[in-house]
């Protein structure tokens, strides 16, 4: 009897011990700022996901359109952003400085710092992607003569209809003066004058009646789609998805307009340190190639442009990418550092001019 009490003694003694045992601690979930629709579901399946898979840590997504805004009140962990905006948030003091050693080497052993494409290294993000603002139009709406190039955004008499653009400068300011023919090369000394933005304003003053503002970028194509808009500015990615799903809408590359889509980290995030593990995780190689094989956007890594060749559905996804030779004979190279220059001035002119104002 003596010896069962001792065990009952020691059982009941080692309880507690066992009661307070607790689970280990989940990490503290990245909160990661996106552009939804389509795009961000390619994210959700080559990235997130597998980043979750890999690492433990959860990745929760809130909406982001462009702009400096969600820099403010408690910002996410990580944004997608145009390199544009990250360069005038850096500027600002919004983002932290990145350090690039610890990018992991190409598929092909080339190290990092020469795999990456010209340009992708800035002091507060990485370029990821290269996407591009284009035209589209709906192929319902003209027979025989279809538009093919940036004129025809302007040519209200052959191409009768509704303009979709986007509620900004970027884009229209560039594509207004391409439709005078002139050079690529010229665009930003000539808008950097009164004459050039003369002519910008003079240009879409013929669109004024015509255009239908967006934001969103969801919103162009929803435009074409119902028949609202028969022409429309936005990104070739989302309207590659919706000719994927079979929606009637053809690309113009005339003058298409490429950006860098980058990582950045304000500095008032919490978990700094998961986003920095995320972005050594989506840069490699293979996870850049599988992003743009399902979206149609140029990899920053040129180890990850070898290596694209299909679509999930099977089709060579390599005519679909603004950098393709064909795409890119007319392209036009966003310049990030003239915007972050006269930002606030020239959304300033421009809502003047939107507002009826003379800009």
């Amino acid at each position: 009897m003596r010896l069962i009490n001792i065990w009952l003694i020691c059982v009941s003694t080692s309880l507690p011990v066992l009661a307070a045992a607790s689970p280990e601690p989940q990490p503290t979930p990245l909160v990661v700022a996106s552009w939804g629709g389509a795009y961000q579901a390619v994210l959700e399946e080559v990235l997130f996901e597998p980043f979750t898979a890999a690492t433990g840590t959860q990745v929760k997504t809130v909406p982001y359109s462009g702009g400096l805004e969600i820099l403010e009140a408690t910002p996410p962990d990580l944004i997608d952003m145009t390199k544009n905006a990250a360069m005038a948030a850096c500027e600002q003091g919004q983002l932290i400085p990145l350090t690039f050693d610890d990018l992991p080497d190409g598929a092909d052993g080339t190290p990092a710092r020469r795999d990456f494409i010209d340009s992708a290294f800035s002091e507060c993000a990485l370029t990821h992607l290269l996407y591009a603002t284009v035209i589209a139009y709906d192929t319902r709406a003209f027979k025989g003569f279809i538009p093919s190039r940036v004129h025809d955004l302007f040519n209200l008499q052959d191409f009768p209809g509704k303009r979709a653009l986007q509620d900004i400068p970027d884009a229209n300011i560039e594509w207004a003066l391409r439709s005078f023919d002139v050079p690529r090369e010229s665009l930003y000394p000539l808008l950097s004058t009164p004459r050039g933005m003369g002519l910008v304003f003079e240009r879409l003053d013929t669109l004024r009646s015509h255009t239908l503002w967006w934001q969103a970028g969801n919103e162009p194509v929803e435009l074409l789609e119902s028949g609202e808009a028969v022409m429309a500015s936005g990104y070739n990615g989302r309207f590659f998805a919706a000719i994927a799903e079979g929606s009637p809408i053809q690309i113009i590359w005339d003058s298409q307009i490429q950006e860098h889509q980058t990582w950045a980290i304000p500095t008032s995030a919490t978990n700094q340190a998961a986003a920095q593990q995320f972005i050594r995780f989506a840069t490699s190689t293979q996870r850049l190639a599988a992003v743009a094989e399902r979206i149609a956007y140029g990899p920053a890594r040129h180890s990850a442009s070898a290596l694209l060749h299909k679509h999930p559905d099977g089709f060579d996804i390599r005519p679909h990418i603004p950098t393709h030779p064909y795409n890119n004979q007319t392209a036009i190279t966003k310049d990030v550092g003239w915007y972050a220059r006269v930002r606030d001035h020239l959304h300033k002119r421009f809502e003047q001019w939107q507002s009826g104002c003379s800009p």
